[in-house]
C-alpha cells in the first residue's frame, strides 16, 4: 500500500481525496463511495474500506449493487474488511499497526432505537459519535484527518459533533458543504431496519473536517487560543 500511495507523479484527485493519500473508510453499507474513489483514481491500493455488517449480508442488504462494488474493489487493490467495528477497530488483525491520513464516515448511526427527534435517540447517535471520533483519532497519521459527513439540520445538529471531535483530541479543520453529485455513482443507504437498502434525502448537510490537536496546545493552551492562531 506504501508503494502504490508513493507514486505522486500520477497523483488524481476527486473533492477532498487522493490517490498519494492512505484512506481508511468505515461504515461503508453497499460500497459505493470507496468504489467511487477508486474509479477517480483508477486504483484502490491505497484504500482500506470496511463494514459492521459481515460479507454475506452485505451482499443479500444490497444485493443489487454490492457484489459489482466489492469485485470491482478486489480486483483494483482495495484491502475489504467485514465485521468492523468502528468502536474497536484499532485492535482489528489488519489494522493494529497502520495509521492513515484520512479516515472517512459518511453518515453515521446508531441506529432506530428511538425516533430521530426524540432526546433518548439523540443521546445514543452522541455516543455513538463519540466512540467513532476517539476510535478515528488513533489511527490518524500526525498530519491526517477524520472525515465525517453528517446532516446539520435538526435533529441531527444536536449531535454536537464538533463538541464531540474536541472531547476527542480533535479541532474542526473545516466544515465543507456536502453535494451527493460530485462523487458518481455513490447512493447513501439507510443500512438499517428492514429499509436499509433504501437511499435518503441528504438535504443539508457537511463533511466535518477534523485533525489531531498537538499534544503541548492539547494538553495546556484552550482550544479557542489554537484556532485563533490558524
Amino acid at each position: 500500500m506504501e508503494e502504490a500511495i508513493a507514486d505522486t507523479k500520477r497523483e488524481k484527485r476527486i473533492m477532498h481525496y487522493s490517490s498519494s493519500q492512505k484512506i481508511l473508510l468505515v461504515g461503508e453499507g453497499n460500497f459505493s463511495f470507496a468504489a467511487c474513489l477508486a474509479k477517480e483514481f483508477g486504483s484502490a491500493k491505497n484504500m482500506v474500506a470496511t463494514s459492521l455488517d459481515s460479507k454475506e449480508s452485505v451482499m443479500v442488504r444490497y444485493s443489487n449493487a454490492a457484489p459489482s462494488n466489492l469485485k470491482e474493489l478486489e480486483d483494483m487493490g482495495c484491502l475489504i474488511l467485514h465485521e468492523v467495528d468502528v468502536h474497536t477497530m484499532r485492535q482489528h488483525p489488519f489494522l493494529v499497526n497502520q495509521l492513515f491520513d484520512r479516515v472517512v464516515f459518511n453518515f453515521p448511526h446508531a441506529g432506530f432505537i428511538f425516533m430521530e427527534n426524540q432526546m433518548s435517540q439523540i443521546k445514543v447517535a452522541s455516543g455513538f459519535g463519540g466512540g467513532i471520533l476517539h476510535s478515528a483519532c488513533e489511527m490518524l497519521k500526525e498530519s491526517g484527518e477524520v472525515h465525517v459527513t453528517h446532516k446539520t439540520s435538526h435533529p441531527f445538529s444536536k449531535w454536537e459533533i464538533v463538541k464531540l471531535a474536541e472531547e476527542a483530541g480533535l479541532y474542526l479543520v473545516e466544515e465543507a458543504s456536502f453535494t451527493r453529485g460530485d462523487y458518481p455513482g455513490y447512493l447513501n443507504k439507510r443500512g438499517s431496519g428492514k429499509k436499509c437498502n433504501r437511499t435518503f434525502p441528504v438535504g443539508q448537510c457537511s463533511t466535518y473536517k477534523f485533525a489531531k490537536l498537538p499534544l503541548l496546545e492539547f494538553s495546556f493552551t484552550p482550544l479557542y487560543d489554537h484556532v485563533n492562531r490558524k
